[in-house]
């Protein structure tokens, strides 16, 4: 599968915290996140970094 994994920077470090990411949209919240199986993740966060070829979306948290 190519789905992409999501992460959450904590300092220096990459946190995984979702897994399988089919979409992102804006939520009142901040960010939904839902995966292939139609699990949901609500996070007050915003997109860091895209990166499409390690399948990997960055978050940062919003204070």
């Amino acid at each position: 599968m190519c789905e992409a994994h999501a992460y959450l920077l904590k300092g220096d470090n990459e946190e995984k915290i979702f897994e399988n990411v089919d979409r992102v949209s804006h939520h009142e919240q901040g960010l939904l996140l839902e995966d292939i199986f139609g699990r949901r993740l609500i996070i007050n966060a915003r997109i860091k970094e895209l990166a499409l070829v390690d399948h990997k979306i960055i978050l940062e948290e919003i204070d």
